[in-house]
């Protein structure tokens, strides 16, 4: 599975922003064309995003667009463009049940249809923003194979919630765990919140922490110095990278052996140590601090 330890928020009307993101080298770029663009931008926002998409090399940074929903008068026009200008997702925002996904589905479909694109290529995201998106989050999670990842928007969040984010973040647990196990389920990645207080940026490195260690994938940001932050936290340990190594080790030595038993150290090696191994070889790999050539 392809890693999206960030993905980072680019308002859709900033030409400078849209056309620089990827030098900052997010595993992701979001171009936003719903809440961070006005009523009045719409569809200069929509035409700079599709413009810009169709003729700038992002240099292998995946690209995705955060779409309104189709209970606007924007979103059928914005599945349109984005089909047609192929970023690698749509997102959808403020997903409250596999409907919405569904609808937004045949919509691409409708527009890959007519353009001659093979019916598939664009992949999606899902937001979930509310109360009752998060209560469906299995039911979201399992609902079409273009889905790559599940996202938690918390700032609508809370507002429903009728409370405001804290330091700790307790008011979001629930939901934390709703969207990650459901992801897990559903075999995509989660994607944790934006932290926006970007003044704050020991909290935002504890909450990055926090979010790795509950086993989300990554996290949404809205500015770029977060990035480097959220690279580093999510770049194992050399003693995480050595133990993995001894393990993938291990697992060859067995294999050659015609053994089905694995040992290290005197211990029996499972399944999921190895597969543990294996993600942490992954994540050590995307952070450049192990060659690609390392084999799993």
């Amino acid at each position: 599975m392809k890693l999206r330890r960030t993905m980072l928020y680019v308002p859709g009307n900033s030409a400078a922003m849209v056309k620089d993101a990827h030098i900052y080298r997010p595993d992701t770029v979001m171009f936003d064309l719903e809440d961070s663009v006005s009523y009045r931008e719409k569809d200069a926002a929509r035409f700079l995003v599709y413009q810009t998409l169709r003729t700038l090399d992002y240099e292998g940074v995946e690209t995705a667009v955060r779409i309104n929903g189709l209970d606007t008068p924007y979103g059928r026009d914005d599945i349109e463009a984005m089909v047609r200008a192929r970023p690698n997702i749509i997102r959808i925002p403020k997903t409250e049940k596999a409907q919405d996904v569904t609808d937004v589905e045949t919509e691409i479909e409708r527009v890959e249809r007519k353009i001659g694109l093979p019916i598939g290529t664009i992949k999606l995201f899902a937001a979930i923003e509310t109360p009752l998106g998060v209560l469906n989050a299995r039911e979201i999670a399992c609902s079409s194979n273009r889905l790559l990842g599940i996202a938690l928007g918390a700032e609508d969040l809370v507002t429903s919630l009728r409370t405001s984010r804290s330091k700790d973040g307790i008011e979001l647990h629930y939901a934390r765990s709703q969207v990650l196990y459901a992801a897990r389920i559903a075999g995509i990645n989660a994607i944790d919140t934006v932290y926006s207080n970007v003044q704050d940026e020991e909290g935002f490195i504890a909450e990055v922490r926090l979010i790795k260690q509950l086993g989300f994938d990554g996290k949404s940001v809205i500015q770029p110095n977060q990035i480097k932050l959220v690279h580093r936290v999510y770049t194992p340990t050399e003693e995480e990278i050595h133990k993995a190594l001894r393990v993938l080790a291990a697992i060859r030595e067995a294999e050659s052996k015609g053994s089905g038993v694995i040992a290290l150290d005197g211990r029996m090696v499972d399944k999921p140590i190895v597969e543990r191994a294996r993600w942490t070889i992954e994540l050590a790999k995307a952070s450049g601090v192990v060659p690609e050539e390392v084999k799993l």
